[in-house]
């Protein structure tokens, strides 16, 4: 059994955590630490998890959760991070960061798209990107693992084989992402109310989206070239799921079919990696709960391009499903542990 610590518990990110845990045969929750709801029994915050745990938030910050854990897991807005994690580390202990901060191998990757100095660049070299699908062999010995963003591990793993074969030319990829209502966070904005929400689709950050260079950063290592995308994320009128439709010019002319089986050749391995039969494109109601990305394609003959439709749940592949699917990775366990449940269909 090994002791695990949430910092920063208390969103939504944190909440799907502790579900997750709470059913892990090999992880027992230590303790939780929320810059809110310290002093609170996280089940009168998350009434869901009533009978499950019974933990009593401790105060943000405080080292001693740490100490007394073996791995961390840090749900904190970016910049924050910097405030715990070099003194995990220091402690020998190992960190997971839901936030952005260790998703760059450049400091002025970051400090150029999200606005601010990166808050421990002494350490940064330190950390692998964690999706499993493609940094399996370094996320086993990282100090620091930082988890992927929910639109980059969507795209990612639906465009990887492609860019991997050098099938997509120069410059053609376009990604249009739809998300759930949550991936705005549980703090209050009024973009995210329901009155602003509830019947209506809007894009946000149109070409400008943080994501973007996290997405480019991991497709141009798995093309072996400088890949740029065009992205542009929507939210959509639900609680949970996300959609990305990726779009490629195709090199050479193949059929669907063709392309099917160079994926499920791909990911045959990957339990957790879906690919859909043929003409069967995915629906995030089917992965909703889980930690399965679903994967479909076709081929547009008279333009010469690909489509590729893949889903995933936001909050767990997302986020907290892939962050527990590291730490599996990092302490041996079976990378199914924990995570080992259906999708809620409805």
């Amino acid at each position: 059994m090994i002791k695990v610590a949430i910092i920063g518990g208390t969103g939504y990110t944190g909440q799907e955590l502790v579900r997750i845990l709470c059913r892990h045969p090999r992880a027992k929750l230590e303790g939780i630490s929320a810059r809110s709801g310290a002093g609170q029994n996280y089940a009168d915050i998350y009434t869901s998890l009533r009978g499950f745990t019974g933990i009593i938030c401790e105060d943000f910050g405080d080292g001693e959760l740490i100490q007394r854990s073996d791995v961390g897991f840090a749900a904190l807005p970016h910049g924050l991070s910097g405030e715990i994690v070099p003194e995990a580390v220091n402690r020998g202990k190992r960190v997971i960061d839901l936030g952005a901060d260790f998703r760059f191998s450049d400091e002025r990757v970051y400090e150029e798209w999200y606005g601010a100095k990166h808050p421990c660049p002494a350490i940064l070299k330190r950390a692998v990107y964690g999706l499993p699908e493609l940094k399996r062999n370094a996320i086993v010995d990282a100090a620091i693992v930082g988890n992927p963003g929910c639109y980059p591990t969507c795209s990612i793993l639906a465009l990887t084989p492609l860019l991997k074969e050098d099938m997509l030319e120069e410059g053609s990829v376009i990604i249009d992402a739809k998300s759930g209502i949550s991936g705005e966070g549980r703090s209050l904005r009024l973009g995210s109310h329901f009155c602003e929400c509830n019947e209506s689709v809007k894009a946000y950050s149109v070409a400008g989206h943080r994501h973007t260079p996290e997405t480019e950063e991991q497709l141009s290592a798995v093309a072996g070239k400088k890949v740029t995308v065009t992205f542009t994320p929507h939210l959509v009128p639900m609680q949970r799921g996300m959609l990305v439709t990726a779009y490629g010019k195709l090199k050479k002319g193949v059929d669907a079919e063709w392309l099917r089986q160079l994926y499920i050749g791909y990911y045959q391995d990957e339990y957790f990696v879906r690919v859909m039969k043929e003409g069967v494109m995915p629906t995030t109601g089917q992965v909703r709960g889980s930690n399965f990305c679903d994967i479909s394609l076709a081929v547009d003959q008279r333009a010469g391009r690909v489509i590729v439709c893949s889903v995933i749940d936001n909050l767990v592949k997302g986020a907290s499903g892939q962050a527990v699917q590291n730490m599996n990775i990092i302490f041996g366990f079976d990378e199914k542990d924990g995570l080992d449940m259906p999708p809620l269909y409805l």
